[in-house]
């Protein structure tokens, strides 16, 4: 089981995020559009790097739901390769069985 301060980072990076989803998506698209002048790109890439670091959402790491283990998360389940073989094999995975040739 991860520590618990790790998880609630985690909570308060995707409310984070999630506070600043419109304008973060807003001035990246600024900086990125050719066609405004470059003062203007300018300052949005200024305020983009204003913004909270925890605002943007590639901070936000993909974490097993019952363990909070980091890596081996398998995003179609959710959950980390060890949490999916149990459950597999104990069939409580629907459409998943072992292989076997």
């Amino acid at each position: 089981m991860a520590k618990q301060a790790l998880l609630q980072r985690e909570v308060k990076r995707e409310k984070l995020a999630a506070q600043f989803a419109k304008k973060y998506t807003e001035l990246k698209a600024v900086s990125k559009d050719a066609k405004r002048s470059d003062e203007e790109r300018d300052a949005a890439r200024l305020a983009l790097q204003k913004l909270p670091r925890n605002a943007n959402p590639t901070r936000q790491r993909n974490r097993c739901e019952i363990t909070g283990r980091p890596r081996g998360t398998f995003s179609q389940f959710g959950l980390g390769r060890m949490k999916i073989r149990e459950m597999a094999f104990a069939g409580e995975i629907p459409g998943v069985t072992k292989a076997s040739w």
